[in-house]
């Protein structure tokens, strides 16, 4: 007698594509990143913007599970897409409750709980899913059961957290994501399974793509209840220059090289190599492209807003520091990501960085237009040095196999 299959899946190839049920499951990230940064911009201080890391934190923990899971078997066939469509459910009670992630308001449901339960639930299915997909798999059994111990630990102490505020409840928050991370980080990478490098780096492109567009949100969102003026025009074509730029830096090259590594590379250390270029390299790049966000948010509303600031007025503290930290994380994590998947340093970008460190304190007291204008003009420079610098070897990056 025939037995009967744990769960109805269809698995994936090589050349599996992403496919339409993953990009509506983006959706509710596009929704949630957009409720981290109006949380940030709420409570401008530096524990509120390490709180709002430690929420991006959550965020890309939980999507990052799907990644994996959806390389292996298609998200929109049999079984697996009711648990997608039950995970979105989850995370969308999560992004709802932002607001009230470290503040519970008075009345209705304590938000910091439904936070911590709604990431049980999803971590829950996404484990479920992916123990019942892995059957007669002993070794990715074994490897989600070391797994499933810091996916516990994890939530377990979010929901200790729930129970207290102030830096007590940060510091468990930390201590929760540090479970998450290191546990995840310390099980050996071999006993993961991969399938599709065109879909891995297609998938985590998508999600820089969804980063990217909260940042140009941001921009709208600064001047939803201001008059259109020139200098919200000239601040909004520089902040779309500015996310344009971020754009070319990740996929003129970067994700084509990043999907010619994880292709090239022996099984015996793909998943290995997935796990550190893909799963913890590109949470720097989506971190800073948040941070930047909050940055562009709070331009656009001091060039915008002339009942309380001039048009001289520079953009002060956390609002400066969020602008071109998050550009400065951004190239950080590119050149953790080249090195990684390459070997190589990307000098280009590292100098960058190290640019707009120096510029920081420089442009303290440059209006807030300028000090975009500055940001811009620094990674307008890298775009074009790069596009001539490297233009011969992005072409054969790109369209080798064409020439060849």
């Amino acid at each position: 007698m025939r037995s009967r299959k744990p769960i109805k899946a269809a698995q994936t190839h090589e050349d599996h594509s992403v496919t339409t049920l993953e990009l509506f499951f983006d959706l509710v990230f596009v929704f949630a990143l957009t409720q981290v940064t109006a949380l940030m911009a709420d409570e401008l201080t530096w524990h509120g913007i390490l709180r709002g890391v430690l929420l991006i934190g959550l965020l890309w923990w939980s999507w990052i599970g799907f990644s994996w899971l959806c390389n292996l078997v298609r998200a929109d066939e049999g079984s697996v897409r009711h648990v997608m469509l039950a995970a979105m459910g989850a995370m969308f009670l999560i992004a709802l409750a932002i607001p009230e992630a470290f503040h519970d308001l008075p009345g209705g449901l304590p938000g910091p709980v439904v936070i911590a339960g709604a990431y049980f639930a999803f971590r829950a299915l996404h484990l479920v899913l992916f123990w019942l997909i892995a059957a007669g798999d002993r070794q990715l059994r074994r490897t989600l059961i070391r797994f499933s111990g810091s996916m516990l630990g994890a939530t377990a102490l979010l929901l200790v957290a729930s129970q207290y505020d102030g830096r007590t409840q940060t510091l468990l928050w930390a201590a929760a994501l540090a479970v998450d991370y290191g546990g995840t980080y310390l099980i050996d990478a071999h006993g993961w399974r991969f399938h599709s490098a065109a879909h891995f780096a297609e998938r985590h492109g998508l999600i820089i793509i969804v980063a990217l567009g909260e940042s140009i949100v941001a921009i709208g969102v600064g001047v939803t209840e201001l008059p259109i003026s020139w200098p919200i025009l000239v601040a909004s074509v520089l902040g779309l220059g500015v996310s344009s730029a971020m754009w070319w830096i990740y996929f003129d090259a970067t994700v084509h090289y990043g999907e010619q590594a994880l292709a090239s590379a022996p099984r015996e250390t793909r998943t290995t190599l997935a796990r550190d270029a893909y799963t913890f390299l590109h949470f720097p790049m989506v971190a800073g492209i948040i941070l930047l966000a909050l940055g562009l948010k709070k331009v656009l509303e001091y060039v915008g807003d002339t009942e309380h600031h001039q048009l001289d007025d520079p953009l002060k503290g956390i609002g400066l520091y969020a602008l071109f930290a998050g550009a400065i994380l951004y190239l950080l994590g590119h050149v953790g990501f080249k090195w990684r998947t390459m070997h190589r340093l990307s000098v280009s970008r590292l100098v960058t960085a190290g640019l707009a460190v120096i510029a920081v304190p420089l442009v303290v007291k440059v209006p807030a237009l300028g000090q975009l204008g500055v940001l811009a003009v620094l990674l307008a420079g890298l775009v074009a040095f790069e596009a001539v610098r490297f233009a011969q070897e992005r072409d054969e990056l790109k369209h080798g196999e064409r020439h060849a």
